[in-house]
């Protein structure tokens, strides 16, 4: 009946990756592995099936031919992407457009995205929106590379969430470990890379222009609307509702059982083990870095173990 899909992962070599990607069970490639796309239709790192009578199809393949897993949904194409990223180095300053901008200027949608911090060094820290009040600010001050002036800084914890609509100015600093939950896009324009060099030798380019017509000035934070649900020695947290995503973390201490309330789900382990069951007849184990989607088939689950899973379920822009 395909009530979850397990998926095979796509690993990405970044310039600021690293190889803590390796605690979720991963052969990384190299020492520079910067991302791990867990649930991804993308073209540019597509998810495999791993088990079933779907087993060995792409995950974009699936969503176009079996809608009625996906609760007949009438998006165009699949709508989400699930990453874990390792920043052992900075990002680029970047942003991302909306989806009018997206589409008319890339060729596909915007990217309005949410961190969930699994790690992070002590000390680290992102840039999370800037300064300016105007638009005429924000570009002579992008115009003087007046870095310093223009970014704002905030300090991170593991198990803080952000909200980053598309139009934020933002980065992920070094030494922090994060899942990311996105819209189905791999459009970023950058800002400011600290002169760094490419494979080639050459500072990788920046999108100066793009970057001027798509951040939000002034700089508006997402409100955040955090709630907790303590069930047992269980604990169930919701981060919110958002246009694309919703997103909440089960830290399962004993047995949890759900009941379905959105037509698919997207789940992440990010730590610990066990096992779900599903409507009460088929039993899975669980395990850091696995990732599956609970399919419309699956009506009632049952997790048991000591594990912490990020969940996420399309919006209402997304469906």
């Amino acid at each position: 009946m395909n009530e979850i899909l397990f998926l095979q992962p796509v690993l990405q070599e970044k310039i600021w990756g690293g190889r803590q990607l390796a605690q979720f069970g991963y052969d990384l490639p190299s020492d520079k592995v910067g991302e791990c796309w867990g649930i991804s239709a993308h073209p540019n790192g597509e998810s495999v099936v791993k088990n079933g009578s779907l087993e060995g199809q792409t995950l974009s393949r699936v969503f176009e031919e079996n809608r009625d897993l996906f609760g007949d949904s009438k998006a165009a194409e699949f709508p989400l992407l699930i990453k874990i990223l390792d920043a052992q180095d900075n990002l680029s300053v970047q942003v991302h457009p909306d989806d009018e901008y997206g589409k008319e200027h890339a060729g596909e949608l915007g990217k309005t995205e949410c961190w969930y911090v699994i790690d992070a060094k002590e000390g680290a820290e992102i840039i999370f929106g800037h300064t300016a009040k105007t638009h005429e600010e924000f570009n002579q001050r992008i115009d003087k590379k007046e870095w310093d002036q223009l970014f704002t800084r905030v300090p991170v914890k593991a198990g803080d969430f952000f909200y980053v609509k598309a139009g934020t100015l933002h980065a992920i600093g070094s030494g922090i470990l994060i899942l990311e939950t996105q819209q189905s896009s791999d459009t970023t324009y950058r800002v400011y890379d600290y002169n760094r060099l490419g494979d080639d030798g050459l500072e990788r380019p920046l999108h100066i222009q793009e970057s001027k017509d798509v951040t939000m000035v002034p700089n508006v934070d997402g409100t955040l609307a955090r709630k907790e649900v303590q069930v047992g020695d269980s604990q169930l947290t919701s981060f919110g509702d958002y246009d694309y995503f919703s997103v909440e973390k089960w830290d399962i201490d004993g047995q949890v059982a759900f009941t379905k309330k959105q037509p698919y789900q997207l789940c992440t382990v990010i730590d610990g083990q066990g096992s779900i069951e599903i409507n009460s007849a088929t039993d899975y184990p669980l395990k850091k870095g696995d990732h599956f989607i609970l399919t419309s088939n699956c009506n009632e689950w049952t997790i048991i173990g000591k594990l912490t899973i990020i969940s996420s379920h399309p919006g209402d822009l997304n469906q």
